[in-house]
Parts: structure tokens; sequence; C-alpha cells
């Protein structure tokens, strides 16, 4: 097999593991990835603004508003404007997205992100280039991206 074919079957292999990893976390909590790190980040980080919750996730506060949107219309979570700063909205869970992430999978990045600290620093650096190159060698370096991998809509509800 050669290099150039190696290259494409892993990439192919990385693009099927994140698209079944996706489709088995909606199937079984009907969250989308983006989703359930949202709700991850507001039962980790308590009392959260939306702001605030955005940068913890890397994800631009009007996505964040958007799948907020969608959460909320699901009764999941619940948006407070707060008494001492009218700018400020705080968002929390309800009992509902307790229940729902008491038994949620681990997603994808966690599994990966535990893999790769766990890599030599040597390691972590020519993967780092490695995906750096490969992006800029697909003219992929200038999309915008968040660190969830997921594919496809950010919620399920956009997806056709």
């Amino acid at each position: 097999m050669d290099s150039l074919h190696q290259v494409l079957t892993s990439l192919r292999r990385v693009i099927r593991a994140t698209d079944l990893h996706s489709k088995q976390l909606v199937k079984t909590t009907g969250l989308t990835a983006p989703q359930l790190l949202l709700l991850q980040a507001i039962r980790d980080n308590g009392d959260v603004t939306i702001g605030e919750v955005a940068k913890k996730i890397s994800l631009s506060q009007a996505t964040v508003t958007t799948i907020l949107d969608r959460l909320e219309k699901r009764e999941l979570v619940k948006r407070v404007r707060s008494t001492k700063d009218k700018r400020r909205v705080h968002v929390y869970l309800t009992e509902k997205a307790d229940d729902i992430l008491q038994d949620a999978p681990v997603p994808l990045q966690e599994q990966f992100s535990t893999q790769f600290n766990g890599l030599e620093l040597w390691e972590q650096t020519m993967i780092i280039s490695s995906l750096q190159r490969i992006a800029q060698m697909m003219d992929a370096e200038d999309i915008d991206a968040s660190p969830v991998l997921d594919v496809g809509a950010l919620d399920i509800h956009q997806q056709s």
C-alpha cells in the first residue's frame, strides 16, 4: 500500500469514527456532541453566563445562543437575567438535563484527549504538525472550527 493510500485511508477512518460516534450519541441521548459539551460545561462550571460557557467550549457566543435556544425549547436549560447586571444572562441545567447527562456516553474528544495527553511531548508535537499540514493541504486552515469532534450540523434540529 503506497503512502498516499495510507494517508487517505486513515483520514477516512477518522471521519468515519467521528460520524459513527455522532450518530450513536444522537441515538442514545438525542443530543449532538456540541449540545452535550455545552450541557457538561454548564454542569461543571456552575453559575455561568452564556459568554463564559462559550469560551469554555471554544464556540462563538452566537453559536452557543442558537444551541441554547433549542435546548431551552426541550426544557434542558433555563436562562436567567442577572439581577445585578441586566446585560448578563446566566444559564442553568434543568433536572431533565441532569438525568440525560448521568447516562450520556463520553464524548469522542474526551476519549481522544485522554489518550493524546498520555503521549510523549514529541509525539504530540508530530501529530499537531501533521494535522496542521493536512489542513493546509486541503485548503482548510482558515475554516472556523472548534475542538468538537462531530460531523454535520451543530444541532440535530438543523440537520435535514
